[in-house]
């Protein structure tokens, strides 16, 4: 009986056993179930956010009777070099930097000085010409405390040569709430919390800003400072009321208009000023800042109101099920593009496809391809690649070129414009750094003339990125505007949709449009389905920059766009290559069968008639050191970095080099005697090879200029060598005598100006001197 019953409970225990593992094999079929249908159902649609409203025209500011015939002192700094003087705090300010990135991104030239309590103020005057049209100090306090002798000495030079200060007021826990600036008739009443910002449309830096809106709500902060001055030489520009009932002693009510930005006019002191009562935090504080540069150089240092843009769209037809186009999407796309028409002059979106993905969506997603193709002529289109694929894989430039004869195919077969000259490529691969063979295969298959990248010279910061002209197509710089492939839903929008409306509201994207005169964005198919941000990001960003700017925005096809960017900044036309492998980005979009080692680890540089060709032959004898292989027209100087073999690029230039056995011990080199005196070499010869050693010949300029003496007899005749010998001897700066070392000081300050500014040593009597 006891044996039956153990029988019984170990069959029910098997049971349970099993019944357990069933449970467990269920709910996890369960899942796997439900997950499929939750990441492949489509997502509910909420509705498309809608773009911002037109502007309100609204809230305009009443102008005191006085403030139409304040008369304004006519800008001249006619005298001065285009360059701006920035005094900061320290070189890691905050303040600092925005200054500096705004001055950057303008392409403005400019000098950073920390800002002297006491001591010595730069040199402002370079014989009877000003070195600088404008000041800038991150402090007005800085300037204001100036000693007595370095504060005559600057307002004595602002006065001579018609030259403006820009200075900014950063209230903290320690600033009086109530006090007047040292030395001029101006009150400063500080952190407060301020509301209602308007601009005064009377200013006369009034530029860029249209004096139309008011940012309603409350500023943020409560740090921020108001100017009170009964002196005509005071105009405000920006004006706020505070935010709660906190009034301002001896001034109207809090519902009054306090001035947070005044400009000086000069009839103080005949220097003219823009003051800010916070920093460049407030976007519209970027916005006059810009003006103000430009009022107080006479629009020396200010860009034009036209501004280019262009939209493209990459990846039509390339994406996953439940991202791309539907009919209804292309409908939105064809009426956005209508409405701003009626705002930018000729905008068309331009679209970039690869024709290998047409047709692999959906059912809905294919007859958004086709709506597509139906509206061609309404769109402008370019070649992006076949199948997507990274250009700089492919080594073999006919295999390359034969995909793009298949994209090229697939565009004539449904009616795709061809002509336009313009194509991008996936991920930017092979643009910059430049893969040759996707240049060559551009210009064989599609005719190419511009492309556009985000790569050159660096992804970031976007305010260097800059255009250049390699073997005949043009590279514009391309920017983005906060959207990707995975930026699709706005409410999923990275930190929040407040994020995406900030960039559109005189944010990143704004700056971008105000900071250049010629934008490309780059967006994606993705984009303009589901919530259509696309759509929602560049209709509000135009109705944006129209109610509060007077900038002209405009669109032309890609070639003139080049030709346009080139004219404006014609001293880009020239690359400047980089070393590939010190951006990792530049790395992975580099073709894996190049190598920087074959790149040389020293170059000697001349000059000429000092022995270089025979350290050449000593040093090759080394078996650890090898030079380049010979060129066919120059022998065994490659002349790459001092005349147009640079354009050949460095894959042109590495060709002469072999691939070192190793790579820590090998040593290359090469030598051109022609570097040492040709100005464009350090600064190539820098951005190429940044660690290389710079090696130099120097010997005495007698026995220089008789070498020169022993190689001109064959090239003249003798009626012409007459004049020479010791009379071109006596003619040199020493004139027969012994050279000392004042006349070697030549060498040294050319080296040290153009090729290493820290070379002490000056070498003499034909020894080697080493310049890094």
């Amino acid at each position: 009986m006891i044996q039956l019953w153990k029988v019984v409970r170990h069959v029910r225990q098997l049971e349970l056993h099993r019944l357990i593992l069933l449970l467990i094999a269920f709910s996890l079929i369960s899942m796997c179930i439900l997950a499929y249908y939750v990441t492949n159902s489509p997502k509910i649609k909420e509705p498309p956010p809608l773009p911002f409203s037109d502007c309100s025209n609204q809230h305009r500011i009443l102008i005191p009777p006085q403030a139409s015939w304040r008369l304004t002192k006519s800008v001249d700094t006619s005298r001065t070099d285009p360059v701006v003087l920035v005094f900061v705090e320290s070189i890691y300010s905050q303040l600092g930097q925005e200054i500096v990135a705004i001055l950057e991104s303008s392409r403005f030239k400019y000098r950073t000085e920390i800002a002297p309590g006491k001591g010595d103020m730069p040199t402002l005057t370079d014989k009877d010409r000003g070195r600088y049209a404008l000041i800038i100090y991150e402090n007005i306090l800085k300037y204001v405390n100036l000693d007595a002798w370095n504060r005559e000495l600057l307002d004595k030079y602002c006065v001579e040569y018609g030259v403006g200060i820009i200075g900014f007021f950063k209230a903290n826990e320690n600033s009086l709430l109530s006090a007047q600036l040292k030395g001029f008739p101006l009150f400063l009443h500080s952190n407060l919390g301020l509301r209602d910002y308007h601009i005064n449309p009377s200013a006369p830096l009034l530029y860029v800003t249209r004096a139309n809106e008011v940012e309603q709500g409350p500023l943020p902060g409560d740090d921020w400072t108001v100017f009170q001055s009964n002196h005509s030489t005071y105009e405000p520009v920006l004006l706020a009321s505070t935010k709660s009932s906190e009034s301002i002693p001896h001034l109207a009510t809090h519902k009054a208009l306090h001035a947070t930005v005044v400009q000086d006019l000069g009839l103080h002191d005949g220097i003219q000023r823009v003051l800010f009562g916070n920093n460049l935090n407030f976007w519209l504080h970027k916005l006059i800042f810009v003006d103000a540069i430009a009022y107080l150089t006479g629009k020396r240092l200010c860009l034009t109101l036209d501004r280019y843009i262009l939209v493209d769209i990459d990846d039509i037809f390339v994406g996953k099920e439940g991202t791309r186009m539907k009919v209804s999407d292309v409908e939105a796309l064809l009426s956005t593009q209508n409405k701003l028409r009626t705002l930018v002059p000729n905008f068309t979106f331009n679209l970039g496809f690869s024709g290998k993905f047409y047709h692999t969506g959906t059912d809905e997603e294919d007859e958004g391809d086709d709506m597509l193709l139906k509206h061609r002529k309404e769109f402008w289109w370019f070649p992006h690649m076949w199948s997507h694929m990274q250009p700089h894989l492919f080594h073999n430039v006919t295999v390359l070129a034969e995909q793009m004869k298949l994209n090229k195919q697939f565009a004539v077969e449904h009616g795709i414009p061809t002509d336009l000259g313009y194509a991008v490529a996936p991920h930017h691969s092979g643009v910059y750094p430049v893969h040759t063979q996707l240049y060559e295969a551009w210009k064989s298959v599609w005719s190419i003339q511009v492309t556009s990248t985000e790569e050159y010279p660096h992804l970031r910061p976007a305010r260097y990125r800059r255009g250049f002209i390699h073997n005949g197509i043009m590279v514009l710089p391309r920017q983005t505007c906060g959207l990707f492939t995975h930026t699709i839903f706005y409410n999923e929008y990275p930190g929040g949709s407040k994020e995406l409306d900030k960039s559109i509201r005189g944010g990143e994207l704004f700056l971008t449009v105000l900071l250049n005169p010629i934008s490309i964005f780059m967006t994606h198919l993705s984009n303009y389905g589901n919530d259509r941000l696309g759509l929602y990001t560049f209709e509000s960003l135009v109705k944006f920059v129209q109610c509060w700017t007077n900038l002209r925005l405009q669109t032309l096809p890609p070639v003139q766009l080049a030709k346009k960017y080139f004219e404006i900044f014609p001293q880009e036309k020239n690359p400047l290559w980089q070393n590939p492998c010190d951006d990792k980005r530049h790395k992975d979009i580099w073709s894996k069968e190049k190598t920087c080692d074959r790149l040389p680890k020293f170059l000697i540089v001349g000059p000429q008639k000092t022995g270089t060709t025979a350290v050449h032959f000593f040093l090759t004898m080394h078996p650890a050191v090898t030079s380049n292989f010979p060129s066919p027209s120059t022998f065994e100087e490659i002349q790459f970095f001092n005349g147009p073999n640079y354009h050949k690029g460095i894959d042109w230039y590495m060709e002469f080099f072999p691939i070192p056995s190793n790579a820590s011990t090998d040593f290359m080199f090469e030598k051109s005697a022609n570097y040492f005196d040709t100005e464009v070499v350090p600064k190539r010869g820098a951005a190429l090879l940044p660690r290389a050693k710079i090696i130099t010949v120097l010997i005495n300029p007698a026995d220089r200029a008789y070498s020169w003496y022993q190689v001109s007899p064959p090239r003249c005749s003798a009626g012409e060598m007459g004049g020479l010998g010791q009379n071109a001897m006596d003619a040199l700066p020493w004139g027969g005598r012994e050279m000392t070392q004042s006349d070697t000081e030549w060498g040294q300050s050319h080296i040290q100006r153009h090729w290493w500014a820290g070379v002490r040593e000056m070498c003499k009597g034909g020894i080697l001197c080493p310049c890094s």
